[in-house]
């Protein structure tokens, strides 16, 4: 457990331990309840070591979850990065997101947008979200934060000009949401739809060789 995720949660955790003690002065059966509501708000902002692959040609998953789709478009946000494979995040899941390779985080920014359910089929498109742009050695990838039905609020903890190690955290969303990762073309990607996967631990694409580009 991270001091720096808690502190996300520090209002959720001042609200309900407010509510618990005036609930068990006035109301004591509600108190349980808020009690509960305390251990899975622990929970929710958990943040487990992880154990990252070594391989510089591995590319990790920002986010825990399950692979909601894998889309390689003709047309979207970077013309350079035309695969995309998407993670749901339900409130079950670690909700730190990690940086899929070793890299300079060159470029952020945060769009307003809508707060559609993170599995509709629009929400890629039309929901709130921030992206990532970093630049590795040789090459970059992208990542989107997007928000859902509940999940409202994205947590940058880095910023351009940052270097970051495969697998570091760089921010968080909160209480259920997607992950979205950009890949080149001639990326091999190595998990398919409905798989479950950890951030910064389960490898979902391989970038080419060297001599496999030319």
């Amino acid at each position: 457990m991270r001091w720096q995720t808690l502190y996300e949660g520090r209002w959720i955790f001042g609200l309900l331990f407010l509510f618990t003690v005036v609930s068990f002065l006035f109301f004591p059966w509600v108190g349980p309840l808020f009690i509960g509501l305390i251990v899975f708000s622990l929970y929710f902002f958990r943040d487990p070591k992880r154990e990252i692959p070594g391989d510089p040609l591995a590319i990790v998953s920002a986010a825990d979850g399950v692979v909601a789709d894998i889309v390689e478009q003709t047309e979207g946000p970077y013309e350079d990065l035309p695969i995309r494979i998407g993670v749901f995040l339900s409130v079950f899941n670690v909700h730190v997101n990690r940086t899929p390779i070793e890299g300079e985080v060159i470029f952020t920014e945060e769009k307003n947008g809508k707060y559609l359910d993170a599995r509709h089929p629009d929400a890629s498109s039309l929901n709130a979200f921030r992206a990532w742009l970093i630049q590795g050695p040789e090459r970059k990838v992208a990542v989107r934060q997007i928000t859902g039905a509940i999940a409202r609020r994205i947590v940058a903890w880095s910023k351009p000009g940052d270097s970051l190690k495969k697998g570091d955290r760089f921010g968080m969303i909160r209480f259920g949401s997607r992950t979205e990762v950009f890949l080149p073309a001639g990326t091999r990607v190595l998990v398919s739809k409905g798989d479950k996967v950890e951030g910064g631990i389960t490898v979902i694409a391989e970038f080419p060789q060297k001599e496999e580009q030319s």
